[in-house]
């Protein structure tokens, strides 16, 4: 339910980026009389048991697959371990370039694919390793390989992890007013609006699309937060590609908090999201 809001509190599709992803729908031949242009964001599910070819696209006359049928909007894929992982594995290279390559014996073909990912799943087969309200039913070695469907390469390129526990019946009875999707677009809104005029003269309009070199640039730490920093990447052992975009992520809450500057309590908190993985996968 939460991945299916999301689109709702993404920034708005500018026109540049509406008419890319129509054209993608409409050579895959997904447009209508009725929706002859898209406005939204798209969000795309596929099930458990999607190819290789569908995920990523291609076929004898290849098409785009799902990863770039999801540009510019989010691809949710559900009970990640249940995926096969071969094609599981096929995502890395497009979540870090953005683009896919078919390649045939006359012919090349690229697509674009800058899509926002998303995954879920269970810490064990049963669903209750680690919960604190029921035992879970799963022996060590079914825990270790179900976690291992996942791996780190893959882990590693997705910038949030968070655990979710279940949740209460007085949470689900609770009737109070909570914050609509509009007002949280809004905050998103401005704190994309703040990134666009900050790149507008690197030809980038977010955080995510950071280079190496403009990392160093914009993303500059205070002496106590570059110790912070240093504690965590060497007691969790964070790779180098978990190290930019710890930095992309805190970029980001900064942002969202209308502060200039990145500090202590930003980059804490985009640590605090890189620490599920050693929870479960280094045990």
């Amino acid at each position: 339910m939460l991945a299916r809001r999301l689109p709702s509190i993404l920034p708005d599709l500018t026109f540049e980026e509406a008419l890319e992803i129509t054209k993608i729908h409409s050579i895959s031949g997904l447009l209508s009389e009725n929706t002859p242009f898209i406005f939204k964001r798209p969000f795309r599910s596929p099930h458990h048991t999607i190819t290789e070819t569908s995920l990523v696209g291609g076929g004898r006359n290849p098409k785009p697959g799902e990863i770039s049928l999801a540009h510019y909007g989010v691809l949710f894929l559900d009970e990640l371990p249940e995926f096969n992982k071969s094609t599981l594995e096929v995502l890395r290279g497009p979540l870090e370039d953005k683009i896919v390559t078919i390649s045939r014996v006359n012919f090349s073909t690229t697509y674009p694919c800058n899509f926002m990912f998303i995954a879920s799943m269970n810490p064990c087969p049963c669903g209750y390793y680690g919960s604190t309200e029921k035992q879970c039913s799963c022996r060590e070695e079914q825990i270790q390989k179900y976690i291992n469907k996942i791996s780190g390469p893959l882990l590693d390129r997705i910038d949030i992890h968070i655990e979710v526990n279940s949740v209460g019946y007085q949470k689900l009875e609770d009737e109070s007013p909570s914050e609509s999707s509009s007002e949280i677009r809004k905050r998103v809104n401005k704190a994309r609006n703040i990134q666009i005029n900050r790149y507008k003269n690197h030809n980038i309009i977010s955080n995510s699309e950071l280079t190496p070199s403009l990392i160093s640039k914009y993303c500059k730490l205070s002496k106590s937060s570059k110790k912070i920093l240093e504690t965590a990447f060497n007691k969790i052992g964070f790779s180098a590609r978990a190290y930019s975009r710890i930095l992309k992520v805190s970029r980001t809450i900064a942002d969202l908090d209308n502060s200039t500057n990145i500090e202590t309590p930003h980059l804490a908190e985009a640590i605090q999201y890189r620490s599920l993985d050693r929870k479960y996968w280094c045990r």
